[in-house]
């Protein structure tokens, strides 16, 4: 019997990275939802109760980043799981909700599939 695909939610506010990062985990089984920002990926995350993981970037526009949006998400949504992930700036371990991982860009496509996969599984 084949399960559900795990819903993923990309947040990148750089199109042409976030839309790589939607085809290589929709290639991967992944079914996948795209945000351009903090605000934009809540409203997402409101409509489709079946989102069960966030690949978020930090340094995005708006009034949230990615680490206050992975806080805010953590706090209203505990069961979703989150990945943060950026090519600027390394956070510090306390800046990141409880057993949130970092993955530092340019990333390796099959580790993000590796990482989703095994976040899903814990």
């Amino acid at each position: 019997m084949h399960s559900d695909p795990v819903t993923v939610l990309v947040v990148e506010d750089e199109a042409l990275i976030r839309l790589a990062i939607v085809d290589e985990l929709g290639i991967a089984g992944f079914q996948v939802y795209e945000a351009d920002g903090a605000e934009a990926a809540i409203a997402i995350i409101e409509r489709h109760a079946e989102i069960r993981m966030i690949f978020t970037d930090i340094d995005m526009h708006g009034t949230m980043d990615g680490l206050k949006l992975a806080a805010f998400v953590r706090d209203r949504w505990p069961p979703i799981k989150i990945i943060v992930t950026s090519g600027r700036v390394i956070p510090a371990p306390n800046e990141l909700p409880s057993g949130v991982p970092f993955l530092a860009k340019p990333y390796d496509f099959d580790l993000v599939v590796t990482s989703i996969r095994n976040a899903m599984n814990e």
